[in-house]
């Protein structure tokens, strides 16, 4: 019976140790350029399932995300970001999507101070 019990006890810490976090903390490279981009990244992102908290800061371009494991992954964060028209390390945002962001948003063209006002 000791036996049996310790087996368990064995198998239930090996798979906790090997199991997603549920709120686990990273930071990602995202363009953008002002308030509005903030906005939009920060929407895009917590729209994603199991993302818990987002915060983009403008002039470092660091987006700090908490997200669930469980349920989601940076990469599908990533892939909101870009569909929103702002630009990752890993993805790009289409013509399409990039184009439809405000023209003041234009990172790619632009490479103002990013100081979060717009003219």
């Amino acid at each position: 019976m000791k036996r049996v019990v310790l087996l368990l006890m064995l198998g239930f810490f090996t798979m906790t140790s090997f199991a997603q976090e549920k709120n686990k903390k990273l930071t990602m490279e995202v363009d953008g350029k002002c308030d509005m981009c903030k906005t939009r990244i920060e929407k895009a992102a917590l729209g994603v399932k199991g993302v818990k908290f987002a915060m983009w800061d403008i002039p470092s371009h660091e987006l700090s995300l908490i997200i669930d494991e469980r349920k989601t992954d940076p990469m599908k964060v990533k892939t909101a970001l870009v569909a929103v028209g702002h630009d990752t390390k890993e993805l790009k945002a289409t013509d399409e999507a990039y184009g439809g962001v405000h023209p003041c948003c234009k990172y790619r063209e632009d490479n103002s101070d990013d100081s979060g006002k717009h003219n």
